[in-house]
């Protein structure tokens, strides 16, 4: 298993916002979280991905044990295995396209040539060849979205979170953006965990867990 997850609980004040989650997630799958707001989806993204601690409990990232780094080991270790998608592009206003796809090679120290090399080869997967040289705010909110998914992915991470990837898209460019995702997960064997509302995204993982009140429901 790519990702094991024990008894996660997470308390916010004396609000039990996750209520001992356990999940196992093998290599190659992506795994849809759905549930409605307040179940706690984001909350358990956050913590498998290392961006927040659980208040007890264990994550294991290919046998890393994650919360027994610590931060700076953590973040290094993120860096080089786990990449995130979110919502909101969040790219930089002012870097191109190729150059926001880069940002985490760079960060990681890698040699700037083989990054910048990568990240053109992501983008031109993804459809947007043309694009390379344009910076975020002549690109359309698809287009936007797939740059992030390159920035995601240009460190070959063991994992991406994704959340609510194509909830600030129309049907058509989601649907694309949904497309891709598959195309990664078949062609590049890569590992996803998403977090969405969206029916059919969740239908094309391999599996759906459904939160409800901080539990699995279907635990």
């Amino acid at each position: 298993m790519i990702i094991s997850a024990r008894d996660i609980t997470k308390k916010f004040g004396t609000l039990e916002v996750l209520r001992g989650i356990s999940l196992d997630i093998p290599e190659g799958q992506m795994v849809c979280i759905t549930g409605a707001s307040g179940a706690g989806k984001t909350t358990l993204l956050q913590i498998l991905g290392s961006l927040d601690r659980p208040s007890s409990g264990t994550v294991t990232l290919n046998g890393q044990d994650l919360f027994a780094l610590n931060k700076r080991a953590l973040a290094a270790f993120r860096n080089r295995h786990i990449g995130f998608i979110f919502q909101f592009h969040q790219l930089l206003p002012e870097f191109t396209a190729l150059e926001n796809a880069c940002i985490p090679g760079w960060i990681g120290g890698r040699n700037k040539t083989e990054v910048k090399d990568e990240a053109e080869a992501l983008l031109r997967f993804l459809g947007l060849e043309q694009r390379l040289t344009h910076k975020p705010g002549t690109l359309s909110g698809g287009e936007q979205q797939r740059v992030a998914v390159a920035r995601a992915l240009i460190n070959n991470p063991s994992v991406v979170f994704a959340d609510e990837p194509s909830g600030n898209l129309d049907s058509r460019n989601a649907a694309e953006l949904h497309d891709y995702f598959i195309r990664l997960r078949d062609e590049r064997k890569q590992t996803f965990i998403v977090v969405t509302h969206n029916d059919m995204l969740a239908g094309l993982g391999n599996r759906i867990i459904r939160m409800q009140d901080g539990m699995m429901a279907d635990a």
